[in-house]
């Protein structure tokens, strides 16, 4: 029995520099949620999406509101 809620941690990502993609593959169709940066086009990977849960996960980790682009 605990006393104390687990405090929910919140991400962030510099909204200046990087932009939150989807990368999915055109073989075999996983996604993954990430981070692409504007200056290189360089993806970071975050989390595994493998249903709308999960996306909706990342969306409220990092605060991410509207449409997210995906990239092949």
């Amino acid at each position: 029995m605990g006393f104390f809620r687990k405090k929910e941690a919140r991400g962030s990502y510099d909204a200046d520099n990087l932009t939150p993609v989807i990368r999915s593959s055109i073989c075999t169709g996983e996604k993954t949620a990430g981070f692409r940066e504007k200056e290189t086009g360089k993806f970071r990977d975050v989390m595994l999406i493998r249903d709308e849960a999960d996306m909706e996960a990342f969306r409220k980790q990092y605060g991410i509101t509207g449409e997210i682009e995906t990239i092949y």
